[in-house]
């Protein structure tokens, strides 16, 4: 049986996307530790992060860098932490976390709770973001 994120991916489940591309996806996380919390995954199902072949872990981290820089952009913090742990859903993935300190990344802390409507903001925030930083990036 797919993975919950290969059923994101092939659209069964819904998800709040922020960023895509033909091999990774990225979408806010349901239970988040704070607002803005982000998962980037490849497309492809691979249960466990080191055994993705090299190409497509080395563009999965620049993929996550991009993601993660929209972000920062986007939602108020110190910082947007990268964690991967990998128990929780058989496929790979990093959490992208803004933090305001070091707590914030605590994932036994209870969770952010959100509308769909603020959900749904939240993602387009960050995809205008990603949207800037791409325009200025062509433009420079």
């Amino acid at each position: 049986m797919p993975s919950v994120f290969s059923q994101i991916v092939e659209g069964r489940i819904p998800a709040y996307k922020v960023a895509e591309t033909e091999d990774y996806l990225a979408f806010l996380d349901i239970r988040p530790l704070t607002r803005g919390h982000t998962l980037a995954i490849p497309k492809k199902e691979v249960d466990y992060i080191l055994d993705l072949d090299e190409p497509l872990y080395v563009g999965l981290w620049l993929f996550a860098k991009e993601v993660a820089r929209a972000i920062q952009a986007a939602i108020p913090c110190e910082r947007v932490a990268f964690a991967v742990v990998g128990l929780e859903v058989p496929h790979a993935h990093i959490h992208l976390v803004p933090i305001r300190s070091i707590t914030d990344l605590n994932f036994q802390n209870p969770r952010v709770e959100l509308t769909p409507e603020e959900f749904q903001a939240t993602a387009e925030a960050i995809r205008a973001k990603l949207r800037e930083l791409h325009q200025q990036r062509t433009s420079s």
